[in-house]
């Protein structure tokens, strides 16, 4: 009981503690040196331990290098070095690009369909007019990437970084932004309907009349942006954030959960349970002058009439009501019937493009029967990968055309169809000639 004034001793184990963390960090410096022959090998087991697959450009060498003429290029592309390549038109179809440095690269009207860009560089890259159908680009680097007119439907770029890029016109139906920052980004009429952008960050991006019909924006950030006539038609908008934004004659037909807390301008076609901008509840506090019993007087015929301060009499609160409702009653049945002659033209202009666009579908589907029944008569076989592309365009038309709500939604099934002939001709183009082709 003697040392009771004492301060208790350190376990063991506590004492050593810091001892026990010097030793960790001095183990992880000299680790590269230590179990692998070369720093590029110790940058790959930290890169696969961020989940990339390869320390970036340590594949193939083809910096600077000019492939539009005609070069072959290696069956490898995977964490490929093409800093400032020439890939102009290039068809880079399904390849493997997983990783790869393309920074400031030019690809213009190549086609990356299906390609696979997870982890990738692209940074100043240009993919102007590219074909990026249904590419994948998981947290692929497009810092300041251009993409104006690409073709990106159905590609996904969850957890990308786009700041900065542009995508000017570009079409993005049913493209996946999820957890993507696209901070200052450029996406000024855009078709961006049916896109997955939960939680994405879109502060100051440019989207003045850009398409959003059926988007998923829950908890996306959207402050400071610029959305002036884009439209959000039946969109999702739980939690999304516009705070500081210009929704000046933005349209939210039918939209969810809008609310405009912050923003700027004046939106139109609000669902009746929207948060407008800078809406108020209640009157303004100010009354009319009191007026007491000895001021009511009646008419000949019996009706009340108020007595105005400078002494005139006035109509009756009841007529005024009788007349403020007659005349809300006309306007309201106005204004219903513009709706209604707006709806039906839509409907109209609905069902004609729809029917186009199946039909189109349909001689595609044909087109592709027939090419089938062509090899299986003359007993060959098309290339798998152009075959398999045709017949993936043809599945992605159909299911495009049963989420079609607007005409805009519409053209996703159109390039889908382009996209699958192309491909068809690219089979017929390296079958042997049978007498019997199209």
């Amino acid at each position: 009981m003697g040392d009771s004034g004492r301060s208790p001793r350190r376990p063991p184990l506590r004492r050593f503690a810091p001892l026990f963390v010097a030793v960790q960090v001095l183990s992880l410096a000299f680790l590269p040196a230590t179990l692998f022959s070369s720093p590029a090998a110790a940058a790959r087991v930290l890169y696969a331990a961020a989940g990339a697959p390869c320390a970036p450009g340590s594949g193939v060498k083809l910096r600077g290098r000019d492939l539009t003429q005609g070069s072959t290029l290696p069956a490898v592309l995977r964490c490929a070095d093409l800093t400032g390549a020439k890939l102009d038109g290039v068809d880079l179809t399904a390849r493997d690009l997983t990783g790869a440095v393309l920074r400031k690269a030019s690809l213009k009207e190549a086609d990356l369909g299906q390609a696979h860009l997870d982890y990738a560089d692209l940074r100043g890259a240009d993919l102007s007019d590219a074909d990026l159908g249904q590419l994948r680009a998981r947290k692929a680097d497009l810092r300041g990437a251009i993409l104006t007119d690409a073709d990106a439907v159905q590609a996904e770029f969850p957890h990308a970084d786009l700041t900065g890029a542009v995508l000017t016109r570009a079409v993005l139906t049913q493209a996946d932004l999820t957890d993507a920052t696209l901070v200052g980004a450029d996406l000024r009429d855009a078709t961006l309907g049916q896109i997955k952008a939960r939680k994405a960050d879109l502060t100051r991006a440019k989207l003045g009349e850009a398409k959003l019909g059926q988007a998923h924006l829950e908890h996306a950030v959207l402050r400071n942006a610029d959305l002036s006539e884009a439209e959000f038609t039946q969109a999702e908008l739980d939690g999304a954030d516009f705070r500081g934004a210009d929704v000046g004659k933005a349209s939210f037909i039918q939209a969810s959960d809008v609310n405009l807390t912050g923003a700027r301008g004046t939106p139109v076609n609000l669902p009746d349970d929207a948060v407008a901008p800078g809406r108020t509840d209640g009157a303004d506090g100010e009354g009319d002058a009191q007026v007491g019993v000895d001021d009511v007087v009646r008419d000949d015929t019996g009706d009340d009439l108020t007595v105005r301060a400078g002494g005139t009499r006035g109509p009756s609160p009841a007529l005024i009501l009788v007349v403020v409702s007659g005349l809300g009653l006309v306007l309201t049945l106005i204004m219903w019937g513009a709706a209604h002659r707006r709806k039906q033209r839509f409907a109209a202009e609905m069902a004609v493009a729809r029917h186009a666009a199946e039909e189109d579908v349909t001689r595609f589907g044909e087109e592709i029967d027939a090419l089938d029944f062509e090899m299986k008569i003359n007993q060959i076989s098309g290339p798998s990968q152009e075959w398999r592309a045709a017949l993936d365009a043809y599945e992605a038309a159909k299911q495009a055309l049963g989420v079609a709500r607007t005409p805009y939604e519409l053209r996703a099934a159109a390039v889908m169809v382009a996209r699958g002939r192309d491909a068809l001709r690219q089979v017929r183009s390296r079958l042997p000639h049978t007498g019997g082709g199209h």
